[in-house]
């Protein structure tokens, strides 16, 4: 079973920055893709960012492109979210997920096998 470890929320204003990362420890053999979610009060959970783990390509949802930024260290099996000129609507949970039954760059939260337990990002106007 694999698991992740999220890190790196916390409270920032708005049009601050924050580093996430998400560690993954266990079988690590196999996330085809790396992802990012998130999930405000009240809200479904979204996708926000991906990853390939073999040949690091990268795709974001709309609302995040041009300010968020995928990334990953293969050595240490851990992704990162840097998050730049945060918003007030980027307030959430964010959660890291890995992709191992398929291999697609997918947006669709059921079509990760694995979740980390979650991260608060605050950001105040």
């Amino acid at each position: 079973q694999v698991q992740l470890v999220e890190s790196g929320g916390g409270t920032v204003q708005a049009g601050g920055s924050l580093r996430l990362s998400c560690a993954a420890s266990g079988p690590t053999f196999n996330m085809n893709v790396r992802g990012w979610f998130r999930q405000a009060p009240g809200k479904e959970r979204d996708f926000v960012a991906g990853i390939t783990w073999n040949g690091g390509s990268t795709f974001y949802a709309d609302s995040v492109k041009g300010r968020f930024t995928i990334s990953r260290d293969n050595a240490k099996n851990t992704v990162y979210l840097q998050m730049n000129s945060l918003k007030a609507e980027d307030t959430a949970v964010y959660y890291c997920a890995v992709q191992r039954s398929l291999s697609i760059r997918s947006i669709y939260r059921a079509e990760y096998d694995y979740w980390g337990q979650g991260t608060q990002v605050t950001v105040s106007s």
